[in-house]
């Protein structure tokens, strides 16, 4: 290609002199040798925009600032196919929502790693701490098996219990989240359920629902808001204050709870009954295996991860039952033929079949978590396209799951799910070494909490507006714009003979 632009080059200098002065001509042709020069060392085989002399970088970043994580993916996996070069910050950044690629990255210990704003994730506590985005594999290793321990084993029969029966206590104080004219703020109403269920298994001390699920909300704006920030954004302390203070009211309200912890854990006589998972890290910080940051990071992490996701997961889910009597007339039917009259229990989960399938298919066709952000540790190749150290990853998984396999991908069907899926084609949760540690608990609780509640009541939408008409915003993840009269349901109590349907 080069000798061919010289030739070019050549013919072009030999017209130039008739045209202009001679003194510009060299000028012209530094400027054209340079262009050339650079446009060569920045072509990829890789398909995505253009490098054009660092415009390219400063344009795909800031897409993600304007449009949001999900939505810049989906737009570059649109326009340019399913392995897509961009760049975050000046980093070189794939996007990726082909099933083979997605696969390998997840399988492989070489992406255990996460990327972000060093200065964002430093301001919410989750720089090389915590679980969710720490990005040292090292101290990620050394933390990990506390959340392990305390999402399985006996935790993860206790949670059936812990949902049913926090489940029924918020419906029967349904009027805290009920509106004047009679409609449920749903996403509240989850959330409380979620928090309250994670204190009883995780934390174990009295708290404020109202106040600690709207720092949780903050939090989880300033944590969205500041992933992607660049370095600049930091230095302007008008813009990100709101953020720093939402971070700190609630690392400061979790380090008081974890305090009481602390005091009431040298007060009991019987230890063995509190041993949850803020006492394993309360006593490993004792060893010195732990820091006091540690702790208090973990434990809030634990605490939002339920509130932040499986609230609005739940929420969707609502909806999308609503708009299908079809799958809610299934659903009660397959539960009646299960439990008859008595609450679910841990022997009644396999045979949940259709709530399950309905499960997956809700967070297939309307997912929370769409994307998942990793970091290369090591050169590698990944469908012949190569991956250098320190290379960012998105795996598009929202977008994966609608391209492959599935016989109706565009639609809201269980038909999705009467085969069994290949784990390739279908990770919501993802898997492999960084695969969510929590995923079969919140199978559990979404299970337990779906079931408990479609007993007890029917939900509906109001007229027009079912999950199309809900403003969502996908950045870090999908949620619907909060303070919209579209996220409120009508609750109606179902007959205590006839749990099917009014």
């Amino acid at each position: 290609m080069i000798p061919e632009t010289l030739n070019s080059l050549n013919y072009f200098t030999s017209l130039v002199p008739d045209l202009m002065p001679v003194a510009t001509v060299p000028i012209i042709i530094l400027i054209c040798l340079l262009f050339l020069i650079w446009n060569h060392e920045e072509t990829s085989s890789i398909p995505g925009p253009g490098y054009c002399m660092g415009i390219g970088p400063l344009i795909s970043h800031g897409r993600f600032l304007w449009m949001g994580v999900g939505n810049a993916c989906n737009y570059y996996n649109k326009t340019y196919g399913e392995f897509v070069r961009v760049w975050i910050s000046g980093e070189e950044t794939f996007i990726i929502s082909k099933s083979s690629s997605v696969f390998h990255v997840m399988k492989h210990w070489n992406y255990v790693s996460r990327f972000g704003s060093k200065l964002g994730l430093q301001c919410i506590g989750m720089y090389e701490n915590g679980i969710i985005f720490n990005n040292n594999p090292a101290h990620w290793k050394e933390i990990r098996p506390f959340f392990t321990k305390a999402l399985s084993g006996p935790g993860l029969v206790r949670m059936i219990a812990i949902c049913v029966e926090s489940t029924i206590v918020h419906l029967d104080k349904l009027e805290e989240v009920t509106t004047e004219v009679g409609n449920v703020n749903v996403l509240n109403l989850m959330r409380r359920i979620m928090l309250d269920t994670s204190n009883k298994l995780f934390l174990g001390v009295p708290l404020d629902e109202s106040a600690i699920v709207l720092k949780i909300q903050n939090y989880f704006d300033a944590w969205q808001a500041l992933l992607l920030k660049p370095d600049i954004f930091f230095k302007i302390s008008w813009l990100c204050k709101k953020y720093e203070e939402a971070a700190k009211d609630l690392k400061g309200a979790m380090e008081i709870l974890i305090e009481q912890k602390r005091q009431k854990l040298s007060s009991v006589e019987k230890l063995d009954e509190h041993m949850d998972f803020a006492s394993q890290l309360i006593f490993a910080q004792n060893r010195g295996d732990l820091t006091a940051e540690n702790v208090n990071q973990c434990v809030l992490e634990m605490m939002i991860a339920a509130p932040d996701t499986l609230s609005v997961t739940l929420f969707f889910m609502l909806i999308l039952i609503a708009e299908h009597p079809t799958v809610e007339e299934m659903m009660m039917r397959e539960i009646e033929t299960v439990m008859g009259d008595r609450d679910v229990q841990s022997d009644d989960m396999p045979n949940l079949k259709i709530v399950e399938n309905f499960i997956y298919e809700s967070m297939r066709y309307q997912p929370v978590v769409d994307l998942i952000m990793r970091k290369a540790l090591q050169d590698d190749v990944i469908d012949g396209y190569p991956v250098k150290k320190g290379t960012n990853i998105i795996l598009n998984i929202g977008r994966m799951h609608k391209l492959e396999f599935f016989p109706k991908p565009n639609e809201f069907s269980l038909e999705n799910f009467e085969k069994n899926v290949p784990s390739r084609y279908f990770q919501p949760f993802g898997f492999g070494p960084r695969g969510c540690v929590g995923k079969f608990i919140a199978m559990v609780m979404m299970k337990a909490i779906l079931v408990t509640l479609l007993r007890r009541c029917r939900v509906q939408t109001m007229k027009g507006r079912g999950l199309n008409n809900i403003q969502k915003n996908n950045d870090l993840s999908m949620h619907p714009i909060e303070r919209q009269p579209l996220l409120e349901m009508v609750f109606t109590p179902r007959s205590p003979d006839k749990s099917q349907s009014d």
